[in-house]
């Protein structure tokens, strides 16, 4: 019996709120919760099993194709490779989009906050033409996968409907829900929230794996071909979805997990860094780095683990799938958080908690061949993620107008300063795409200017 069973581990309390005489409300929220999550698993985890451990050994720095390479002869078969990919129909989509933009003082999805210089359009509006417009350049089809949260998996359906899909074939995009743990005290008691039902947080960005296969969306990518998972969070707008060039080098050395860095802009910069432990490549999470990793500098005075993680990944299906096929195999990181829930009167209060994450990082060592390839910071990363300050809503914006407009100049525009500009995805997804279409560009750009 449940009740006796949470007795015996410790949480008397919630298996008094499952008794008749328990207010009916919290404990059907209680029991509907309490289904969503592996009970004893959970257990383990505040009694800590299955948790991270930094990796022991001397780190090395990580072997990285440079960003030059991009420009060089060499990178055209593979460019090409990335491009016979997508026009054959393998490759796959799919964006990290649980969160909600409270921290931008915004209630919604955080894939419908308004981020473009110009038109305002949001960040799913923003990848769908990105997506659209590779369909339309390569003559394919490219899946969408979409991963909500239980906080925000209803509005941003709605929001889909709402835009009639932005113009991509509804069929072809696929949404599926994140799963979420519990959080405890430190002592492992499971915490009750404010509207009666537990204090649930999402279990990471590493339970992607977990979540595509418990809603069938990995058996839907094999019934569709799909061969090659490109993997983004939402928070970026100048991700190159889908890049073939990425594509092509992940496939043809044949690489099972690829990642994209950028130089770190400083040692205390917050981002995960790509390393090398032995011969697998590891991925240290900037929190979980000494000052022997992070001041680290080589002979000629540079950082020497400066490849920082700007979460884009190809990963392959099948990888995916030994990942997930014996269950839950990633390590989960505990995390210190102040959680609204009841305290001992009944009242709402802030306690220190604990949460438990996985990170989708932490399957890098698990590949047998990876691939690191840097690329420009200025051209691949502008990440919202605060309200002001570093990685707002206000340096994306700045960003991404500084990149449309170095597009511009180089393709012998002039852009007067001070003038915003913005180019719509369905007009050129690069500055190669630009220059083609010059005949439909004023010469000189003096006002802010939405090319589209």
């Amino acid at each position: 019996m449940l009740e006796k069973r949470l007795r015996e581990l410790g949480q008397d309390h919630i298996a008094r709120l499952l008794s008749d005489e328990a207010d009916p409300i919290t404990r059907e929220r209680i029991a509907q919760d309490l289904e969503t999550f592996d009970l004893e698993f959970v257990i383990r985890l505040t009694r800590g099993k299955h948790l991270y451990e930094p990796p022991g050994g001397v780190i090395e720095p990580a072997e990285v194709i440079p960003a030059s390479f991009a420009a060089s002869d060499e990178a055209r078969p593979y460019r090409a490779g990335g491009i016979d990919l997508l026009r054959s129909g393998k490759v796959a989509a799919l964006v990290v989009a649980g969160g909600q933009a409270s921290r931008l003082g915004i209630d919604a999805p955080k894939g419908a906050v308004a981020v473009t210089p110009v038109r305002r359009k949001s960040l799913f509006r923003l990848f769908a033409e990105k997506i659209l417009a590779l369909e339309r350049r390569y003559a394919c089809t490219i899946p969408w996968f979409i991963m909500t949260s239980r906080e925000n998996d209803q509005n941003t359906r709605d929001y889909f409907r709402r835009n009639a899909h932005f113009g991509l074939v509804p069929g072809n995009v696929f949404f599926f829900t994140q799963g979420m743990l519990p959080s405890v005290t430190e002592e492992g008691r499971f915490l009750i929230g404010p509207d009666g039902s537990l204090c649930m947080n999402p279990d990471g960005h590493g339970g992607t794996f977990n979540a595509l296969r418990a809603s069938g969306s990995l058996e839907a990518m094999d019934d569709l071909g799909i061969e090659e998972i490109f993997y983004f969070q939402v928070d970026n707008p100048l991700v190159k979805v889908c890049d073939p060039l990425f594509l092509g080098l992940h496939r043809m050395t044949g690489a099972q997990m690829s990642s994209k860095v950028v130089k770190k802009a400083d040692p205390d910069e917050k981002v995960g860094v790509v390393t090398r432990l032995g011969n697998k490549t590891v991925l240290v999470e900037y929190s979980d780095m000494g000052d022997d990793v992070r001041l680290a500098r080589s002979t000629d005075g540079e950082l020497l683990h400066w490849a920082g993680s700007i979460a884009i990944h190809a990963i392959r299906r099948d990888f995916a799938e030994a990942i997930t096929k014996e269950g839950a195999s990633l390590p989960f990181h505990r995390a210190k958080k102040m959680i609204v829930a009841l305290g001992p009167d009944g009242k709402p209060i802030g306690i220190e908690g604990i949460k438990f994450e996985t990170f989708l990082f932490d399957a890098l060592p698990s590949a047998a061949k990876t691939v690191t390839l840097e690329v420009l910071r200025e051209e691949e990363f502008a990440p919202v993620k605060n309200r002001t300050g570093i990685d707002s809503l206000d340096t994306s914006i700045m960003l991404q107008n500084a990149l449309f407009s170095s597009w511009l100049k180089q393709a012998g525009f002039e852009v007067k300063k001070g003038v915003k500009v913005e180019i719509g995805p369905l007009f050129a997804l690069d500055r190669e795409d630009l220059a083609s279409k010059a005949d439909r560009i004023p010469r000189t750009i003096d006002r802010d200017t939405y090319l589209g």
